[in-house]
């Protein structure tokens, strides 16, 4: 009797396996939506936008995908949500900022961590850059450090938050000039930041470049400064790095964005969508509308995002405890 019990237990765990494996056959099967941890406006709205536009076709996922805004508190509320609330069944995806949630997750204070969450692809790493007004008075970062130097605590500066690359950038900064600056993280992300800067609130901001860029383009600001190690030859080839500039900062603050799903998503979606979201980011059109953004792209797969993870996590862990 037992045997039988225990064949019969089996042959029912086969068959809901089975079952089971059928049932995400045909994912997906109705709009998918994507969680963006920012506001709407700010970069990585803006390129989730432009990545996801190609999904419904037939040779991407076949069906849209929709962003829902989630901001706040530097991307804590939208993460913390999707680690303890969103369900793992292939229909909420997240899009991911590297440093911040990691950075975040070392500080503590929040439910996630890079074990809470599966990354499918990676669309873009886009650097911080130092940004002023238009009409301001620094011409280089030079002026900036004289200017802290001259009023330790004076130089007010915006950020899309706390423990995001922006603020590591800051942190970094700080330490290479041997100065005091008041970072101001701005509740609205991004976009909050740059209108800061572009309204005269602060003196200064640290930025994504693709915010930037438009920003710089429209003739509302000037960029002083890239936080990366070499200059970015496709959107700035004319402004200099940090390192350029007489700062040893290196690249721990460039922001790696992409897509991820929840903890306990079916390993077969997860898997059908690491085939399939990179092959929308290679889409011509998806490459276009990010250039004419300036917005870089740098397109990684679900196995080489596993990886810059856990590269990241280690550098940050060090790069933290040293400041």
């Amino acid at each position: 009797m037992k045997k039988w019990i225990a064949g019969a237990a089996l042959a029912l765990a086969a068959m809901t396996g089975t079952a089971h494996a059928e049932a995400h056959g045909d994912y997906p099967e109705r709009p998918i939506m994507l969680m963006v941890s920012y506001g709407a406006g700010g970069a990585t709205d803006f390129q989730a936008r432009i990545v996801t536009m190609t999904a419904g076709n037939e040779d991407a996922l076949g069906m849209p995908i929709a962003i829902v805004n989630r901001p706040g508190a530097g991307g804590r509320v939208g993460w913390n949500w999707f680690a303890t609330e969103a369900e793992g069944d292939g229909y909420t995806l997240g899009a991911y900022n590297i440093p911040h949630f990691i950075a975040q997750s070392i500080e503590g204070g929040v439910s996630y961590s890079a074990d809470s969450f599966e990354p499918i692809a990676n669309w873009g790493a886009d650097p911080a850059v130092f940004v002023v007004g238009a009409d301001s008075e620094f011409n280089s970062m030079e002026d900036v450090v004289n200017y802290a130097k001259a009023n330790p605590g004076g130089l007010t500066f915006s950020g899309a938050g706390l423990f995001v690359g922006h603020h590591i950038a800051a942190l970094q900064l700080e330490k290479a000039a041997g100065v005091k600056l008041a970072y101001i993280p701005n509740n609205a992300g991004g976009a909050g930041a740059m209108r800061a800067v572009i309204a005269g609130e602060v003196l200064g901001g640290v930025n994504n470049l693709s915010d930037a860029f438009r920003a710089q383009a429209a003739g509302n600001v000037k960029i002083l400064g890239v936080f990366d190690v070499e200059r970015n030859a496709e959107f700035l080839p004319d402004v200099p790095t940090m390192m350029e500039q007489g700062f040893d900062i290196d690249n721990a603050s460039v922001n790696f964005r992409g897509v991820m799903v929840p903890k306990g998503t079916p390993q077969e979606i997860i898997d059908h969508l690491a085939a399939t979201v990179p092959t929308m980011f290679e889409n011509g059109r998806v490459q276009s509308r990010m250039a004419a953004g300036g917005s870089p792209m740098h397109i990684m797969t679900r196995d080489e995002v596993i990886e810059m993870w856990a590269a990241r996590q280690d550098t940050l862990q060090e790069l933290l405890d040293g400041l």
